[in-house]
């Protein structure tokens, strides 16, 4: 079976055997399960962590060009497990798949690649960091005794598309919900999950057109589980948002019998306030025939207690990343109470 064939199995399931959304909310027997209380150890936690199911290193940019014109970057790193801990070589139960996406406001890019664990094609190394599979890569320029975060360099190639970006954070690592443990559904499923939501950035994108040299921001966000949804929550609406006083605020909602919400709000200095389910709400605002379906690409976002109220507007409404698991993913401009840029992902539509 080759390596897309086992992702498929792993993540495409039928649905006896694959509950939630992509699978997972599917039983997690035998593999680790996220434990309140356990402290997140760095550099250690940059690293994989081969006894956890469903892992990803997840950075997204919000940029602009010479010209005024606004882009946005995906790129991203699952490491996906068909059983708990690893092996060498072929007899290693790691699955590895990496996307990349290029939004402009007139078109949207992305790229898929596979790999299976053991052979050297795909990893994450904790000290010195880095990720890669192929020649795409996240790797640390930090200096020693920085956090390996603390700057980082990304590029990632398509058939009609790259991109090279160099990042230095401006502020520390955030970690969400209870010191890194991420509560996902009212029945307890959790992850582990923290950022690096401060980096500048600066670098080139490769478009048909040419190159364009941009500037911006970027998020990066770290998260592992074994089984992060609960069985009926089909999908998500998650956003990270960096308004222009400073601020920040990392928002979702999982959708199933009932929503369930959670978010974290990030002070300029990185002290966060972990919002518990029902602190903020998302509501839909308009939507866009986007790969055959409707997709609610205008939101806003209320936290009432803080007066926040947002309104998101696309950058590019059919930024969907069509690949063996779709999604919505693209750069979005924020108004409202405040002004700012983020990014929003959108699943199970």
């Amino acid at each position: 079976m080759n390596v897309k064939a086992f992702l498929v199995l792993l993540l495409l399931a039928p649905p006896a055997l694959a509950q939630g959304f992509a699978g997972l909310g599917t039983d997690a027997e035998g593999f680790a399960i996220p434990e309140r209380g356990r402290a997140l150890d760095f550099p250690r936690d940059h690293g994989a962590h081969p006894d956890y199911r469903i892992e990803w290193w997840y950075l997204t940019a919000t940029l602009q060009g010479a010209d005024g014109r606004d882009y946005g970057a995906q790129w991203t790193l699952f490491r996906s497990a068909l059983a708990p801990g690893e092996a060498e070589g072929w007899d290693s139960p790691q699955v590895w798949m990496g996307h990349a996406g290029l939004t402009t406001p007139d078109q949207h890019f992305n790229a898929e690649r596979f790999a299976r664990g053991g052979i050297g094609q795909a990893g994450v190394q904790a000290a010195p960091f880095t990720a890669w599979i192929d020649d795409w890569h996240m790797t640390s320029t930090a200096p020693d005794g920085a956090d390996a975060y603390s700057a980082l360099e990304i590029a990632a190639t398509g058939p009609d598309f790259g991109y090279d970006l160099n990042m230095r954070a401006q502020g520390p690592l955030v970690l969400h919900g209870d010191n890194g443990y991420s509560v996902k559904s009212a029945a307890g499923q959790a992850s582990y999950y923290y950022s690096q939501p401060f980096y500048t950035v600066e670098g080139t994108l490769n478009l048909p057109d040419g190159p364009v040299a941009v500037t911006g921001q970027a998020w990066l966000d770290r998260e592992w589980s074994s089984q992060p949804l609960a069985s009926d929550q089909t999908g998500w609406d998650w956003f990270s948002i960096v308004l222009e006083d400073g601020h920040r605020l990392m928002g979702f909602q999982l959708r199933g019998d009932q929503t369930f919400t959670a978010g974290t709000w990030i002070t300029p200095q990185g002290e966060a306030t972990a919002l518990p389910d029902g602190a903020l709400s998302f509501a839909p605002q308009g939507t866009a025939r986007v790969a055959g379906r409707d997709i609610p690409v205008r939101w806003r976002i209320d936290w009432p207690e803080q007066g926040l109220a947002l309104q998101t507007e696309p950058v590019n409404p059919q930024a969907w990343m069509d690949l063996t698991v779709s999604y919505w993913e693209g750069p979005i401009r924020v108004t409202g109470s405040h002004t700012g840029r983020g990014y929003l992902e959108m699943t199970g539509y």
